[in-house]
């Protein structure tokens, strides 16, 4: 497993700015996060898991759910299965934008196929199917590190926007 990105916001004022955005791709923009240039969001380390791999069209997260992610009845809760595969895809979709271009997730559906055991080490992939003007779609696979075994997919759509200043 890759090491977690070597800097994550602690405040709002440490997450990256318009300025950062404007000025590089989407795809340069993941790559600035994974490389520490950037700082990552605080929601995967809240959650456990990191961005590990960035190419046009295609995103990698790793993480571990622990005990802190848990439902009432002792399983890893849907939401983490939706914060991973959510981010993988939508970053995917983010390493498509041209400069001055954001997004933002419309909606995403995710479908566990088996419950994650805690400290099982994960690996969730977006892939872009269509980056258009306007949206963009992705679908992820969230997968077992040391066992192979497909535990969830999913799919997104995401509004690509011009950002202003």
């Amino acid at each position: 497993m890759s090491d977690p990105q070597p800097h994550v916001a602690q405040t709002l004022d440490d997450l990256p700015d318009m300025a950062d955005l404007l000025s590089r791709t989407g795809l340069e923009f993941m790559q600035d996060v994974l490389a520490g240039k950037l700082s990552g969001p605080p929601i995967g380390a809240t959650m456990g898991f990191h961005l590990a791999h960035v190419e046009a069209g295609r995103v990698v997260f790793e993480g571990t759910p622990d005990f802190t992610v848990t439902n009432p009845m002792r399983g890893v809760h849907g939401g983490w299965y939706g914060a991973i595969l959510d981010s993988c895809m939508a970053c995917a979709v983010m390493t498509t934008l041209p400069k001055g271009q954001i997004y933002t997730t419309l909606e995403y559906k995710v479908n566990i196929t088996r419950a994650v055991p805690l400290g099982t080490r994960m690996e969730a992939v977006g892939e872009v199917s269509h980056a258009g003007r306007r949206t963009g779609v992705a679908t992820g696979e969230l997968r077992g590190i040391d066992d192979g075994k497909l535990y969830a997919t999913a799919s997104t759509t995401c509004l690509v926007m011009d950002a202003t200043p």
